[in-house]
């Protein structure tokens, strides 16, 4: 199996890391989630609904939609956190959203993890002088999120390799069906840190807000 790989790429100031992660991530889980299965028998199920809020960002002009679920967000907010706390105010990071499937192997070897979606999100820091740089970058940025949303939705409704559905006694080698409200396929969010943030982006950042303060 060829495990697909798409990558995005953001430049945020340091208060508009969590919303922009949070934003990119819940609509990757809003179109990798179903509700919870219901079997009646094997082979013949129901699948139940799934909720979905709006959110208002506060440091970008900007609403997304994420599943309702308090338990998901929880979960991907946890990681967020970490990976913005492990950021440098003028440093780069990467954050990964890998979609898995598990291929059960025989005693004593662990079940093998077999993956086949990854999403990177690039994120490079930058540092604003004053709040009319701040107000500009909010909308900017809020521009781009919008940008990558739509190209996450492309890329998801392409008609390519999903895990196929499986019997209840397989079911949890394809979703996390440790929520009680809702079903996402197996994943793992992974980040790493590197070093401070290239000259090119944090130029082009600013050659943008520099160029919206000349109009």
């Amino acid at each position: 199996m060829n495990c697909r790989s798409e990558v995005l790429e953001v430049t945020v100031e340091a208060r508009q890391v969590e919303e922009a992660m949070l934003a990119l991530l819940h609509t990757i889980l809003l179109h990798r989630s179903s509700g919870k299965f219901h079997y009646k028998k094997e082979g013949t199920y129901s699948i139940g609904t799934v909720g979905t809020l709006d959110i208002d960002c506060d440091f970008i002009d900007f609403t997304f939609v994420r599943v309702s679920s308090e338990e998901l967000d929880r979960v991907i907010r946890k990681a967020v956190s970490e990976f913005k706390d492990a950021l440098s105010s003028d440093g780069m990071g990467q954050i990964s959203l890998e979609f898995y499937q598990k291929k059960k192997s025989r005693w004593p070897f662990s079940d093998e993890c077999i993956p086949w979606e990854v999403w990177s999100i690039k994120v490079n820091m930058v540092n604003l002088a004053n709040e009319q740089e701040r107000q500009i970058c909010r909308e900017k940025v809020g521009e781009k999120l919008g940008e990558k949303v739509i190209n996450v939705v492309e890329v998801i409704n392409r008609h390519e390799y999903l895990p196929k559905m499986p019997t209840q006694s397989e079911v949890d080698n394809v979703f996390d069906t440790s929520l009680k409200d809702v079903q996402p396929y197996l994943y793992k969010i992974t980040y790493q840190i590197t070093d401070s943030l290239g000259t090119s982006v944090s130029t082009t950042m600013r050659r943008l807000i520099k160029d919206t303060l000349a109009l």
